[in-house]
Order: C-alpha cells, then structure tokens, then sequence
C-alpha cells in the first residue's frame, strides 16, 4: 500500500522514497503510516478533517502543525519525551517522525501490569513540560489553539455529556469555561495511556494534537482518569491501579513551580469526574468497557461530580467506595 502523497512529500524532504507503507491502526483522528526507507523506518501522520467516530465531529487540519511543535518544544524541555520530528508539511496537515517500537502503556495496563515507579515517571516528564513552558509568551504564541480545542477536547468531552445530563449540564458547562479561562502553560490535551510508549528511560509522549497554552490540570486529570477507567476495565489490578494514580498524582505535584500546587490539584480533581463522565456518554466513549462497566463508571462520574472532591487523594477514596 503507498500514498502519494506521502510519497512526494518524503521526496520533497529529502528522506528518501518509500519501500513500503503500512498503516498503522488505533487512530481516529488521522492517518498514520510505518513507512520503510533504505535503511531506516519512519512515521508520517496526516490529521483527518473529520474523525472516525460514530457522532459527527469535524477538527481542523491545522491540528497537525501544532502537534508537530508540541513535540519539538516538549523534546527540549524534557529529553527523550516525545519522537524526534523530522520533516514537516504544515499545508498539507502531515508531518514525519522517529518510529519507535516500544510496548504502549495501554497494552500492559490491559494484563493488569499496574507499575507505579513508571506512573510516577509520567507524572513527572509532564510537570517538566509544564514547567519549562509555563509563563512563556512566545510559546503561547505558537499555540493560538483554543477554538481547536475547544472543538475536540471541552466540547466533546463536557459540552456535549451536559447535553445527555441536564442535572448536571451547569456543573459541566463551569468546567469547560473555567478550563479554557486558565493560562499557564502548553498542553498536551490527550495524556492517555494509550498514547504513552514505556521506554527503558521513562515515557513517550504521542498524538499531541490536541496540543494548547491553557490549564495543566486538563492533562493531569485526563490522565488519572484512565487509572479509574482502566479498573473498571480490569477490576481484578484495581489496587495496582490506585498505587499508580497516586505515585502519578505525588510525582506530578512535586513537579509544579509555576503556581501553589495545591492550585492545579483543585482544578483537576474538579475537572477529573467530568472527563470520566465524558468517557461513557460524550463523544468519544472509551471502547473496551461492557455495558456493566459503563454503568458502574456513570453513576460513580455523577456522583463524584455532586460530591465536589477537591483533593486528589479525595477522588482516589471516592472511587475506591464506589468500586468496592
């Protein structure tokens, strides 16, 4: 299978012309291909205008440029953090990068292979990130992204739940304001575990395109969500699971300098119960939870929501009575 496209545009580069093209799946926001060069494999990725999900969700492609700066701006702020770029398109929506060929976090959680000490890596490559670039105007600069993400994280994940939850739609709506009114720093807006490989030294960052100057707590309560879901998914590592959101939560915290910790822990503990509410009935559902599962994670998501939790170690403890 090849591309045209693809092809011209590795030409264009200078990386040579393909030997082979495979896509790679797991997507729904773009296509990505492996391609084989002489002597080397690369990734190239091209943001999709509307993606493959069952609701009706359009994003602009100039997604593409900005995930392509999100990894070059978090490679330097901490090394090793995210593929190399190596060759870019912004017009076209496409950019080339290092193939690396590590296990995805997602794919160990799902054996139950719960590892705090990485967690905690995690937690703290992204306090990195948000600190190198908290503050920093030409990096806000870089990112004038809020209508993007607006379009693909707080109106998928908050706007469109308050529609299915009227009783609960203000609450929603609040955090979705409150989120993009927050400025501090550049996210990366999709800290899933599926898009971290495990690397001998400590994460990789993939699939930034969400990526925006706005509110670090949108990335660390997005990824502590899927310590909750991922025990909804495999209730027997429930425990590990937990270990793991707070060895992230306790590395993460450590990391902050650019305001009162306890600031940024508030703001995502608020924020996490709607995200783990977006995931059954927004936009983007997760895929691998039964109808059990989706059901446990609804009435816990509404609860935590009413409840308030302002601390995270309150939501790990709310979450442990409505799991147990």
């Amino acid at each position: 299978m090849s591309d045209p496209l693809v092809g011209d545009f590795l030409h264009r580069a200078g990386l040579g012309s393909p030997i082979r093209m495979e896509p790679l799946t797991g997507g729904v926001s773009s296509d990505i291909w492996r391609v084989d060069l002489p002597g080397v494999s690369i990734c190239v990725k091209r943001a999709l205008p509307r993606l493959r999900v069952a609701q009706v969700w359009e994003a602009p492609i100039e997604r593409n440029r900005y995930e392509r700066q999100w990894m070059q701006t978090a490679g330097q702020a901490a090394p090793g953090a995210a593929p190399r770029v190596l060759a870019w398109d912004d017009a076209a929506g496409l950019f080339a990068m290092e193939y690396l060929d590590h296990p995805v976090w997602k794919a160990l959680l799902r054996e139950g292979r719960a590892n705090a000490a990485f967690a905690a890596k995690v937690g703290s490559r992204l306090a990195a990130i948000h600190a190198a670039t908290a503050g920093k105007a030409e990096v806000a600069a870089a990112f004038p992204t809020d209508a993007i993400f607006h379009a693909i994280r707080l109106e998928p994940y908050l706007v469109a739940t308050a529609a299915r939850h009227p009783d609960l739609a203000d609450t929603l709506q609040r955090l979705a304001q409150r989120t993009a009114a927050s400025k501090h720093c550049l996210v990366h807006g999709d800290v899933s575990p599926k898009n971290i490989l495990v690397a001998g030294h400590g994460p990789i960052f993939l699939d930034a395109e969400c990526a925006w100057y706005g509110d670090p707590a949108f990335d660390l309560a997005f990824c502590l969500n899927h310590m909750f879901l991922k025990s909804a998914w495999v209730p027997s590592a429930l425990p590990g699971f937990m270990q793991c959101f707070d060895a992230l939560s306790a590395a993460y915290l450590r990391g902050v300098t650019w305001e009162p910790p306890a600031a940024v822990e508030e703001r995502a503990a608020t924020l996490l119960p709607g995200l783990l509410l977006g995931r059954v009935d927004g936009k983007s559902p997760v895929e691998y939870l039964d109808p059990a599962g989706q059901a446990l994670v609804r009435e816990a998501a509404r609860k935590l929501l009413v409840r308030g939790e302002r601390t995270l170690l309150g939501l790990h403890n709310a979450w442990l009575e409505s799991s147990t």
